[in-house]
């Protein structure tokens, strides 16, 4: 990489002081690159907080299919939580949540939570690093992209910076990560659009020191390069100093809770006035390959505490915005790379697997649960995957369009394809109709079969998407890629018989609607 190069995508994380706590919240400026990807400042107040879940959450112990107890606790047998400990929801027999998570529990029976089931992609990658990768550029697994779509979408918007930056309609960071390095979601096309607050002792020496012409040679110019970012460092953390010292008081958060700790920050930033839209926040530990649970008391152990930490976080920060006036303005979003195997293993753990639940909260959220509780084999192998109902992307669309007010095609490019939406954000701030909820249906026959079965399923009308998903999470054949005048029933017999024994799904996707069958295959 030249040195330029190497400058450009690394100098935008610059590091700022701990102005507010040295914990790691990324905060995406008014044009914020992760919110960048979401729509203009000018368009919209509105403020998106990302909750990223590092390690691979658990979706099956964290949402828990009762009306599949049977098979459930089957299939995890060692570390099933009690059917009779598994938290209610209102309005929904089917769903339950994990003992842990009062708080969250609270939230969707208030309706301020929407959960999304089985959230995944096609063709799964079960690398940690490659995963991550994947959710942050929106790329399909196949792609290797080297911008963020945070990023892309902020060199549409803030072309040349950061030269010109900070200005009378962008004063504040384009994008902000407190903590670490800037992520891939702030890379543009150029240069990294994101910028770092951490606390490294030689940043003040730096932009407060007494600075020497730069030589008009190339280092001389790539001094100036580094002289323009720091500049615009020390105004741009005057302003976050400045945000934070407007709010004197909160309401109370759990102590010893590190995310918790990140989210009042948050909460703090937003009521102080600062111009962004994007913020992220993170805990980790969620590889749970072992001990995952306590085996005299399978409600407690690791997991549970971390959903503990999660689920009293989000409750603590909801009540504050809420206490500081500004819960209107405010989403939330959690996601982690990937999710477990529906079998848990012999080390009271669970690997890594393919979907996994997405929630969101906020007063402005549609509550409830979207789509259905995954499928369970009655004899899983440690192999078998959740089959992902919800493309993550669809979410991200959802929320770009219905949140921040950005149109189809410039979403389309955003996320370098078009995605279904779902209902679960109220868009009547930008003018959206909230998508009807489809109610189609799918099944196959004969099922068990041998070599070949016929697919039948009900449109609703519009875009219709049949596909066959193995049981590592592989989109192995569409089968059917159309648009339906209307509503209609219809059947495609899916050749089946080069495949190996085993489990299959159809998954049929209707606007908002997906649904997914297991079929067998023998011999």
């Amino acid at each position: 990489m030249k040195r330029r190069s190497f400058l450009q995508q690394t100098l935008q994380g610059v590091t700022l002081p701990a102005l507010v706590g040295g914990f790691s919240v990324k905060a995406f400026g008014e044009a914020s690159p992760f919110f960048d990807m979401f729509g203009l400042a000018e368009d919209t107040d509105h403020v998106l907080v990302l909750v990223q879940l590092n390690g691979g959450n658990d979706g099956l112990n964290t949402v828990i299919p009762l009306d599949q107890y049977s098979l459930y606790n089957n299939a995890r047998s060692n570390i099933a939580i009690p059917e009779s400990k598994v938290l209610s929801l209102t309005n929904n027999k089917a769903t339950g949540l994990h003992t842990a998570m009062t708080g969250m529990q609270s939230l969707y029976n208030d309706g301020k939570m929407a959960i999304v089931q089985a959230v995944g992609y096609p063709s799964p990658n079960f690398s940690h690093f490659r995963a991550t990768d994947i959710w942050m550029s929106a790329s399909d697994s196949n792609q290797f992209v080297n911008s963020g779509w945070a990023g892309r979408y902020l060199n549409q918007y803030y072309p040349n910076y950061p030269s010109g930056y900070p200005n009378s309609n962008m004063p504040d960071p384009v994008a902000i990560q407190i903590g670490s390095v800037t992520s891939l979601a702030l890379q543009g096309p150029a240069v990294n659009m994101g910028m770092s607050i951490t606390n490294p002792s030689s940043f003040y020496n730096l932009v407060n020191g007494v600075q020497d012409t730069a030589p008009n040679t190339p280092a001389g110019k790539e001094l100036t390069y580094i002289r323009t970012v720091a500049r615009q460092t020390q105004q741009y953390a005057d302003t976050i100093k400045t945000a934070a010292a407007k709010v004197v008081q909160q309401s109370a958060y759990p102590t010893g809770n590190s995310l918790a700790d990140q989210l009042k920050i948050v909460a703090r930033l937003v009521k102080g006035g600062l111009k962004t839209r994007v913020y992220m926040v993170s805990m980790g530990g969620f590889d749970n390959h072992a001990n995952q649970v306590n085996n005299t008391d399978k409600t407690t152990g690791t997991h549970a505490n971390l959903l503990k930490t999660l689920s009293d976080a989000v409750k603590a920060f909801q009540d504050d915005l809420k206490f500081l006036g500004v819960e209107d303005r405010v989403l939330g979003m959690t996601f982690s790379e990937f999710g477990r195997r529906i079998k848990s293993n012999g080390s009271v753990g669970t690997d890594h697997g393919a979907a996994a639940p997405v929630f969101l909260f906020g007063k402005n959220v549609q509550p409830g649960v979207v789509g259905t509780n995954p499928i369970i084999p009655a004899n899983p192998t440690v192999q078998d995957n959740v089959a992902f109902q919800y493309d993550f992307r669809s979410v991200y669309a959802s929320i770009l369009e219905s949140w921040f007010c950005v149109d189809k095609t410039t979403i389309q490019g955003l996320l370098l394809k078009n995605f279904q939406r779902l209902p679960v954000v109220n868009g009547a701030g930008c003018g959206i109709t909230p998508p009807a909820t489809s109610a189609g249906k799918i099944r196959n026959y004969p099922n068990p079969f041998e070599s070949q079965t016929t697919i039948e399923f009900t449109s609703n009308g519009g875009h219709t998407l049949l596909q066959v998903i193995d049981m590592t999470g592989r989109v192995i054949a569409v089968l059917l890629d159309k648009e339906y005048a209307g509503p209609t029933t219809d059947r495609v017999v899916f050749q089946g018989g080069t495949l190996p024994a085993g489990s299959y799904y159809a998954r049929l996707q209707n606007g908002t609607d997906t649904k997914v069958c297991l079929m067998m295959k023998l011999r």
